[in-house]
Order: structure tokens, then sequence, then C-alpha cells
């Protein structure tokens, strides 16, 4: 009810709410007003049922006020919903002078556009009331707002922001010298990433996108920013990850952030973070295509990864824990790109030796995560040795990691053939192994016998050139007429030939006498 001495002459019901309001201030501002008032007096009907009105009783009670002259506040809150019950009204510059929507725009573009928070604010409000809020144009404005200001010096931002998280690398502050002030005025690059994480995922998808588009966003800060959306909305439980309530939502959001990855697959995201994003898109059940680009992007920076980021858990119908059919798949796109990088610049020695690095890690990476697959029942010999002979030799100049996962899978697996036992085992080669992996070996009843007396062979093939080479220092004295070569050949000659008979022996009494395997051993060590 409005207060007067006037009764009230019309009724406005807008949802569950009736307005007992006069005829004459809502016609003086209001076009559309005077189109229904006049219906309503050819029905000889004095209520009005206004369907569907956008903002609801609260925004139409703004314009009611503002209509009988009272004092209307206005903040970002409420903005939206009385800019577009004035649209809905057609309070226009037609009807009166200094009507509602002209000062509700002066109020936006003097006011909340150029507020970084009251855009956010508007712009998460704008989105119940669509598809009015897009119309009149609010939801465009506030996203050009919002990157524009991403994009500002950071020397000059002088407004409010939330960051809750620790100092990226290239923002913290080493000079210890530095006045406290000074530290806490700096402001981080990626100073914006926080505030905008509370859109909706279909909005902060039009944000990310303006803001790239801008053109001047470090492709770092970029990936700053989706990885800090994705952890504020992905839950961290794999069950809830592929319930029915929120599955659709994480599978919406995973490829959102897939497409607004930076197009610079070497800044941007991590490898463990792009590895995270992969898992909870194979239990969401995305598309191939996110998928694949995914894959690309983390065959990239594998070097990066841990064994645990690789753990990829396995969807039905597979009967494996971890997807290792994905791991292979990245480790295939890995070794093609080091191939092409090596073909292109085989030139170059500093990459070289830089890619080799990178190459050792993937190695190394790959042996442990093949030690923790190895204790999966259901995982196939096929899948293991394929997994295995995926990864280029070079980057394995040592065999230990190799060997101890070989060696937990034939643990795991006792009842393999013996011709699959040698076929897992030949994957390994026993002249790389160190000392005291040799020395587990040589006692491991679970090896076949041929490689226990291979690796008993190399052992003392490499003793006795420790040996010879402590002697050759020892000689100072002493200059060989002999190439280095010909005195290696002269010193190892025999007792190579010697070995090697004795490993002849015991292979053929290995073949022979399968059940004195253990005798076998005894006798060749």
């Amino acid at each position: 009810h409005v207060t007067s001495d006037l009764a009230t002459d019309i009724i406005i019901k807008v949802g569950d709410l009736k307005f007992y309001l006069h005829k004459f201030p809502l016609l003086s501002k209001s076009n559309h007003m005077q189109k229904l008032v006049l219906k309503a007096s050819e029905d000889n009907c004095d209520e009005i049922n206004m369907v569907d009105f956008p903002g609801g009783p609260n925004a139409f009670e703004i314009c009611a006020k503002f209509c009988y002259g009272m004092a209307v506040t206005l903040n970002a809150y409420n903005v939206v919903a009385a800019r577009c019950a004035a649209e809905y009204l057609e309070m226009t510059e037609d009807v009166d002078r200094g009507n509602l929507i002209f000062k509700i725009e002066v109020f936006l573009n003097s006011s909340i556009f150029h507020s970084w928070k009251d855009s956010i604010i508007v712009l998460r409000t704008a989105k119940s009331l669509l598809p009015w809020s897009e119309n009149l144009k609010i939801v465009g404005r506030c996203i050009d707002s919002i990157a524009s200001k991403t994009s500002v010096d950071p020397a000059n931002i002088t407004w409010s922001y939330t960051y809750n998280r620790k100092l990226s690398v290239q923002d913290k502050i080493v000079g210890d010298s530095m006045k406290l002030r000074e530290k806490i005025e700096s402001v981080p690059k990626d100073w914006w990433v926080e505030d905008i994480c509370e859109l909706e995922i279909d909005l902060y998808k039009r944000v990310m996108t303006a803001v790239k588009s801008k053109g001047r966003m470090d492709g770092a800060v970029i990936g700053e920013a989706l990885k800090t959306y994705a952890v504020r909305w992905l839950p961290d439980s794999v069950d809830a990850l592929v319930s029915g309530v929120h599955s659709w939502r994480n599978k919406l959001l995973v490829e959102t952030i897939a497409c607004l990855l930076p197009s610079d697959n070497d800044v941007g995201c991590s490898c463990s973070f792009l590895l995270k994003l992969l898992k909870v898109a194979v239990l969401a059940g995305i598309d191939d295509s996110s998928k694949e680009d995914l894959v690309k992007r983390i065959s990239l920076k594998l070097h990066e990864a841990s064994v645990k980021d690789l753990l990829i858990p396995a969807r039905s119908p597979q009967t494996t824990l971890y997807d290792v059919g994905m791991v292979q798949s990245i480790v295939n796109q890995y070794m093609t790109h080091e191939q092409r990088s090596q073909d292109v610049e085989p030139g170059k020695s500093a990459g070289f030796v830089l890619g080799h690095g990178s190459l050792l890690r993937v190695g190394k990476l790959i042996d442990g995560y093949l030690g923790e697959i190895a204790h999966d029942l259901n995982l196939s010999l096929t899948s293991f040795i394929d997994l295995s002979c995926s990864v280029s030799e070079l980057a394995r100049p040592v065999h230990d990691g190799l060997y101890k996962a070989i060696d937990i899978y034939l643990k795991e697996h006792p009842s393999l053939t013996k011709a699959e036992r040698k076929k897992i085992c030949g994957l390994m080669d026993v002249k790389k192994l160190t000392m005291e992996a040799s020395m587990h070996a040589a006692q491991n009843d679970r090896l076949p016998l041929r490689v226990v007396v291979q690796v008993l062979f190399f052992e003392q093939v490499k003793a006795a050139a420790r040996a010879q080479s402590r002697d050759s220092d020892a000689r100072t004295t002493c200059v060989s007429k002999m190439s280095p070569d010909e005195e290696w050949d002269k010193t190892m000659g025999e007792d190579c030939r010697s070995l090697k008979k004795k490993m002849s022996e015991v292979e053929t009494n290995e073949d022979g006498g399968q059940k004195n395997s253990k005798m076998g051993k005894k006798k060749s060590r």
C-alpha cells in the first residue's frame, strides 16, 4: 500500500504480492502501464496481473517508488533487476525526461562499470535475469569492464581485490631490504583470478575468452586462473566426480577449461594440473577431441610429471586399476615429438643436452610408473611390455628401475610360464644394471637361470675391468707399446672366454635339467 489521503484506484499483482496504487503516478512514467490500464478499463477491471515480470515484486517496488517521487536506493545487487523492470514498463525519455531508464544507465556507466567488484556482482546477478539482461547488453558490458581491468598494469591497481593464494614465483618479493610498505603495495600479475572464480561456468568462459582476446595477458597467468577455477569447483574425491548429481557439471567444467588453455603449449598450466584435468576428463566421460588435446599438451611436458600424476583411474569396461592405454598414448606422442625435435635441429648441441635431460627424466618416470602398475593382478604382460618398449633406449642408461618393475611383476604374477618370464626379462639389459641391482638379481629366484648367469658374467667382466684400470694407473713409470684396445683384449680375452665357456655349460644344464635349476644357480654363482 502507498500512504496517501487519496484512495487507491488500481491493483497491480506481481508474483504473490498485490500493490494498491494510483493510476496517475504510474501513467506519467510508464508507457506500458498506460496500455495495461486502458485495456483494464475496457474490460471493466481494476486489477492488473503482471506475469513473468523481470525482477519480481522487489524490482516493481523500485519502479513504483520512482513513479511516486520517492527516494530509490540502487546498488550492485538490485540495479540489474531495476533496469530490466524499467525496460518492461517502458519508462523511457519519450514518456518523461529524466526517467528511470536514463537514471539507471547513468548509474551503471558512472559507478558500476568503473568498479572491479561491482562489475562482478552485477554480472552474477544478471544470470537470473536472462534474456532481459543479455538483450539490454548488461552482460556484455560487464564482461568488457572486467576484461579491461585485468589488462591494467598491476602497478596502477588502486581498487581492492581478493588474494588468498601464495605469490607465484615470478611475483615473490626477494629484496630483504625492501620497505614493508612497498611489500604491501606490490600487486601480483594474477591479482584478479580469485574474484572471478565465483562466476558460473558459462559466464566464466565468456570473461576468460574476452581476457584472452585482449592479447595482453601472459599465458602463465591464464594458466593460473584456470587452475584456480578448477580447484574452486572440482571435487576432490573420485566418487563425487562420477556421481550423477554433478557429473554433467564436472564434464562441462573440464571441457570449458580445456578449450580455454593457452594456445602456446610451452607456457601456462603445469603438467601436473593437466594430468589432473585428464583424470577428470576420463572419469566424467568428456568427448574424445578434448581428451586428445589434453594428451597432446601433456606429452610436451611429460618430463615434469610425477608417477602419482600418471595414475589415472580406469573406467569400465577396463579391468585394470589404472588407464595404462592413456599413458601409452602420452608416451608415444612424447617420443614422436622428441624424434621430430632431433630431426629438425640435429646440430644444436645445447638443445640436444637439454632434450636428453628431459628424456632421462621420462625414462625414470615410466620405470617408476611400471613399478606401480606391476602390482595390478589384471595388468596383462602385453601391456607391460608395450609400455616399457615405448621408451627410447637413450632414456635408460641404467636399468635398475626397469629391473625393479619386472621383479614386482614376476612376484605379483607367479603363474607366468617359462616363456613369458623369459620374454619380460628380455626387456632389460643386464650390462646396464648397477652393482647393487646385479647383486640382488644374482640371488633372485624369480628370474630365469639364463638371466642370473648373464648377470654374474657381466659383473665378472666389470670387476676385471676395474682391477685392470687400477693396475694401469699404478704403472705410471712404464710406457706400454700396445694400444688401449689391444691391451684390453689381451687382459680380458682369457677371462671372457673362460666365463663364456662356463655360461654355455650352465645354459646346457638348464635346458637339460630344469628340475635342478636351483642347484644350477648355486653352481653358477
